[in-house]
C-alpha cells in the first residue's frame, strides 16, 4: 500500500507542477507571480519531479515551438513524424537539451519572458541530483515494497515526467474527441480528466492556447485550473483576465 500511495503522490504532484508551472506559467504565462513565488515553484518542481526534473526554460521554449509548428516537420514531438512513441520521446529529449543548453538558435518569440534560473537548473538537472533522487526512490522501495510486482512501479518513478509527456504528446494526438476544428491532430483524450489534471483536454488547449482553463464543456473539469482559482483568491498568483 505504501508503494502505491508513493506513486500516486509522485504522479499528481509532479504533474501539477508540470502543468501549473512549466506549462501554464512558463510557456503560456496565463498568470503572474512574484519572483520569490517563482523561485519557490522552481524548487518544488525539482522536489516533486525528482530524477526527471524539467527546466522551465527548456520546457517553455519547446512547448511554444510545438504550438507554432504542430504536426509539421519542425514540431519537437509529433506522432506524424516519428514511427513510435520511443522515437518521438528520444527526439524530444534531444531538442529539449539543445534548447536548454542553448546549443541551437531559437527565435525571440519563443524565448520572450520564459523564466530561467540557470544556476538552479544546472544543479537540478545534474547527474548527481538525478542519481541522488533515483537512489532515494530505490531506498524507499527497499524499505516499503511488500511484493515483487511493486518493483515494476520503480521505473515509473524514474521516468514520471516523460510518461506524462507521452500520454499527451503521443496518445492525445491519436485518440480522443474534438470540440474544435484545428489544423493539427490534437484531441481531447478524456471527457473527464481525472488522470492528467486538465492536460488531456488537448484539442481545447490547441484552440485556445492562452486560456488558463483547459476545460470547455460542463464535464471537462480542469482540476489544475480549480487550484489556480484558489491560489488567485489567496493572492499567491494573479490570473490574467484575458486567459480565464
Amino acid at each position: 500500500m505504501a508503494i502505491l500511495i508513493f506513486i500516486i503522490i509522485l504522479w499528481y504532484t509532479g504533474l501539477f507542477f508540470q502543468t501549473f508551472f512549466l506549462h501554464r506559467y512558463a510557456a503560456h504565462q496565463t498568470f503572474t507571480m512574484s519572483k520569490v513565488t517563482e523561485r519557490v515553484c522552481f524548487v518544488l518542481t525539482w522536489v516533486f519531479q525528482g530524477s526527471n526534473y524539467l527546466s522551465a526554460y527548456g520546457y517553455g521554449v519547446m512547448h511554444r515551438m510545438h504550438h507554432a509548428y504542430a504536426d509539421t516537420e519542425n514540431d519537437p514531438h509529433s506522432p506524424k513524424y516519428d514511427p513510435n512513441l520511443f522515437s518521438m520521446m528520444w527526439r524530444t529529449k534531444n531538442i529539449y537539451q539543445d534548447i536548454n543548453q542553448k546549443r541551437i538558435t531559437v527565435a525571440d518569440k519563443f524565448t520572450k519572458n520564459v523564466p530561467q534560473w540557470k544556476r538552479f537548473d544546472n544543479f537540478a538537472s545534474s547527474r548527481v541530483s538525478r542519481l541522488t533522487w533515483a537512489a532515494a526512490y530505490v531506498a524507499f522501495f527497499i524499505v516499503f515494497a511488500t511484493a515483487w510486482w511493486q518493483w515494476l512501479l520503480l521505473p515509473v518513478a524514474f521516468f514520471m515526467a516523460p510518461i506524462h509527456g507521452v500520454i499527451i504528446n503521443w496518445f492525445a494526438h491519436i485518440y480522443g474527441y474534438t470540440n474544435f476544428k484545428v489544423k493539427d491532430t490534437s484531441k481531447n483524450l478524456l471527457p473527464f480528466d481525472f488522470l492528467m489534471m486538465g492536460e488531456s483536454y488537448h484539442n481545447n488547449h490547441h484552440t485556445h492556447s492562452g486560456r488558463a482553463n483547459f476545460g470547455v464543456k460542463w464535464h471537462e473539469i480542469d482540476f489544475t485550473y480549480c487550484i489556480m482559482v484558489v491560489l488567485d483568491k489567496l493572492k499567491i498568483i494573479k490570473l490574467k483576465k484575458t486567459t480565464i
